[in-house]
């Protein structure tokens, strides 16, 4: 099963200030455990929405917004993919994710993936299958 972790932000990261060098050491710490557990799939910090865009499909317009987005707690600030065995496990993991400060306030998302292989009326296109397996072939 793959899941996606999503943390959220907050006005600090929006703001673009930058966690403390030791806060950095202890997530790298917590990445190398998830790869050396070979969960870790990928994982990526994300930008503030200020250098970010949001594109809203109405009927045949296309509406593009440039960033900074209201409601910082609702923006994505990063993500993992990870391959695990249950959703019970991707959690366990979650709980073990360092905060930056142990005053600070956040949420963690955890999203399953669909799967190539779960029951066919949740199977991808063969389209999107062809494009998944490029990507992974990268």
């Amino acid at each position: 099963m793959r899941f996606m972790i999503v943390l959220k932000g907050d006005q600090d990261y929006e703001d673009g200030a930058m966690p403390s060098e030791a806060y950095f050491a202890e997530m790298g710490k917590f990445n190398q455990q998830l790869v050396q557990a070979g969960l870790m799939l990928a994982g990526e910090g994300l930008h503030p929405s200020s250098k970010g865009a949001r594109i809203k499909f109405s009927g045949g317009k296309r509406i593009v917004t440039d960033g900074p987005f209201a409601e910082a707690k609702e923006l994505i600030a990063g993500f993992w993919i990870w391959q695990v065995t249950s959703k019970q496990e991707a959690i366990d993991w979650v709980k073990r994710i360092p905060m930056p400060a142990p005053d600070t306030e956040t949420e963690v998302e955890i999203r399953e993936l669909f799967e190539t292989s779960c029951s066919p009326e949740c199977t991808p296109s063969e389209s999107h299958q062809r494009q998944n397996e490029q990507v992974a072939q990268r």
